[in-house]
């Protein structure tokens, strides 16, 4: 039997997921719409989402650079994910431990609940992680693990600017007792936002430091883009520390009793500093966010997905794997059912990899597509007529 026309010939070509380790906010807009989320909802779920792995990392005593990873993952996890099919508390938790095992700084998951039902119960209520009430729950992290790595596309590569930013504040002078200890705690509140997936280390490090001087009221003309925090050196520009810079000062407008340095100023101080800049900003005609080069001014293009089949991408973000149920299927009280896949159905027809280099998955879609294209040829053919047949006959 003849197979179908429609049928492919061969194994599937799979699909490719390219990791992407910066998404601007044109893309984290389109994805948050995708899903159906209003920034109140959006602002509500991130700052509690943060907080909660802030107070239980702070517990467990975990360095900063967890607690980086977690947040970036718990950013990630829920630009794919409606917050109706998850709890924000179990998505915290998974990426805390997530974060844990990448950062080498393991922590099982018992132990990570345990921590935080210790810090909102008494003293004399207090439980060790190996008792029974954490079982199912655990395994429920477990089972969310996965989802948190394929939300970030399986890269393991992370920034922690705080490194950078304690060397340039020592480079400008800052007292660590005063002005540097708020530059670390303005690097803390900065995971508050989405800058850290927009940004990289030394726009995070040069932003915070020069957020520090303006709280402090020091001498700008010693720190802004001169010396050791010269722009060009560190491959960034104004526009971009402007960016961040606007996103802290929104933090600290809308959300300031949340937040670390927050309630340690008065609200005109924020708001000062933020009318200081955009007066800069439109000085310097420096738009408030970066923008893709496929972007325009005036309209947010779908980004293209790189995958060596047909498929459409899902909140903007390129699907990555199969449909895929928590494991094993415990629930939470506030779900109806288990959490799943971001990446839809895609592995159940072929098999899905994953790939840091976007230059290596182009060049592999081309050369795969030719083996797929349709070619055709024509020919032509005489054909007597009727008429002619019968006189020869």
């Amino acid at each position: 039997m003849a197979p179908a026309a429609d049928d492919r010939v061969g194994p599937h070509p799979s699909y490719i997921e390219v990791a992407k380790p910066y998404i601007l906010q044109s893309r984290i807009q389109q994805c948050l719409a995708d899903i159906n989320m209003s920034d109140a909802k959006e602002d509500a779920v991130r700052l509690q989402g943060v907080t909660w792995i802030d107070n239980v990392r702070r517990s467990l005593q975990l360095p900063i650079r967890t607690f980086n990873t977690a947040v970036i993952y718990y950013h990630k996890f829920r630009l794919l994910h409606n917050d109706g099919e998850y709890n924000w508390a179990d998505a915290a938790a998974a990426s805390l431990f997530t974060a844990c095992k990448i950062e080498d700084t393991l922590k099982k998951s018992r132990e990570i609940l345990c921590a935080n039902w210790n810090l909102k119960a008494a003293t004399s209520e207090h439980l060790s992680p190996d008792d029974p009430r954490f079982e199912n729950h655990s395994k429920l992290i477990i089972g969310l693990e996965r989802l948190m790595l394929e939300s970030a596309g399986f890269d393991f590569r992370n920034r922690y600017p705080q490194d950078l930013m304690v060397k340039l504040a020592k480079a400008v002078g800052f007292d660590k007792h005063n002005h540097a200890k708020t530059a670390w705690n303005l690097s803390v509140d900065l995971y508050r936002t989405f800058a850290p997936l927009k940004q990289t280390t030394t726009t995070l490090a040069i932003a915070c430091v020069e957020l520090a001087a303006r709280l402090h009221e020091m001498d700008l003309e010693k720190i802004v883009d001169v010396g050791v925090m010269k722009y060009s050196k560190w491959k960034t520009t104004r526009a971009e520390v402007m960016e961040t810079l606007l996103d802290l000062l929104d933090l600290y407008t809308h959300h300031r009793s949340v937040t670390n340095v927050g309630p340690l100023y008065s609200l005109e101080t924020f708001i000062n500093i933020r009318i200081t800049l955009n007066q800069e900003a439109d000085a310097n005609k420096i738009p408030r966010f970066t923008l893709y080069s496929s972007d325009s001014p005036y309209a947010i293009k779908e980004p293209s997905s790189h995958s060596n089949g047909t498929t459409k991408p899902r909140n903007g973000i390129d699907p990555t794997s199969p449909l895929t149920p928590a494991t094993p299927s415990t629930l939470s009280p506030k779900q109806t059912q288990p959490p799943t896949s971001a990446i839809g159905i895609r592995g159940q027809n072929g098999t899905v990899r994953f790939m840091l280099d976007a230059a290596r998955a182009r060049d592999e879609r081309a050369e795969v597509d030719k083996f797929h294209k349709v070619e055709e040829e024509e020919y032509e053919v005489e054909v007597p007529n009727e008429a002619e047949r019968k006189r020869v006959r």
